[in-house]
């Protein structure tokens, strides 16, 4: 028999819905808090089995919580995500048609770009051939902001990219409309935006910015794990402590208290508040 849903898996989802996405040293904090707190047996170890739980219910809602990795650090993360859908139409509770549209058009730029970026520029021209209702400048640069803080895009120095929530939750969808367009990490196997690419031109196989600096640590003289040229990018620095981004604080911080969320009870209604989606749980 597979364990059931228990107080802490609820609080542990409840939190999860109320942040959309947490690093992983956040959610292992998480997930000893929700133990401790709920007198449920903690076995530092078991966070995927206790995910596992959470995401047997989710399944027939079309949810789950779903782990992949920051371009930007290369640590991972945990996010709520929309398994119904695989179009920007998840959305569309949050966001006009309009805005989807313009949000679909951001997108092809990002993946058509070798950097993996859009600048606000562009993205401010593609409005221009919009098919829906054209959006004017200021209201481009509201939804660009709205989506940066709804953690759909990043923006650094008017670049914009995919967040870590967006690729975790939308690479199928990336994947089905970009088939010839999308790179795919030779060491991860994920969609790669952020990469480096070899330069013979027989091999051109791409690495994530953190996968690189993985593969290479240490090594003299770096070469192609494909073609075994030699790897001529700078390898960049790994970094050596992951950040919490004050998503999740630590099991003895006093704010740790949740009190939005103190609803446990079976049959409780909970709410995602990033996609507005209402859910039951059920022991």
């Amino acid at each position: 028999m597979s364990p059931s849903m228990g107080d802490s898996h609820r609080r542990f989802l409840q939190t999860m819905m109320a942040n959309g996405i947490i690093d992983e040293q956040g959610a292992k904090a998480l997930y000893q808090y929700c133990c401790e707190t709920h007198r449920m047996q903690y076995a530092p170890d078991k966070l995927e089995d206790f995910i596992n739980v959470i995401n047997a219910k989710l399944q027939t809602m079309f949810m789950e919580i779903r782990k992949g990795m920051s371009e930007d650090d290369g640590f991972q993360y945990y996010a709520l995500v929309n398994t119904a859908d695989t179009d920007v139409t998840r959305m569309s509770s949050n966001y006009a048609d309009n805005e989807l549209e313009l949000f679909r058009k951001t997108i092809d730029l990002i993946v058509a770009s070798e950097k993996g970026t859009a600048s606000s520029t562009d993205i401010l021209n593609s409005s221009d051939t919009m098919t829906s209702k054209k959006l004017k400048k200021s209201e481009t640069e509201n939804l660009l902001s709205r989506l940066v803080q709804d953690k759909w895009l990043n923006e650094k120095r008017g670049e914009y990219t995919l967040s870590t929530r967006c690729i975790i939750e939308m690479e199928p969808f990336i994947r089905d409309m970009y088939p010839d367009q999308i790179k795919v990490c030779h060491i991860c196997h994920h969609i790669a935006f952020q990469c480096q690419i070899c330069e013979n031109p027989t091999c051109g196989i791409k690495i994530h910015n953190p996968c690189v600096a993985r593969y290479f640590k240490g090594r003299v003289e770096p070469r192609c794990p494909a073609c075994n040229d030699f790897w001529p990018h700078e390898i960049p620095a790994l970094f050596s402590s992951q950040k919490s981004d004050g998503l999740v604080p630590s099991p003895g911080d006093e704010d740790f208290s949740f009190s939005c969320f103190e609803m446990f009870c079976i049959g409780t209604k909970i709410i995602n508040s990033s996609c507005k989606y209402y859910v039951f749980i059920a022991s």
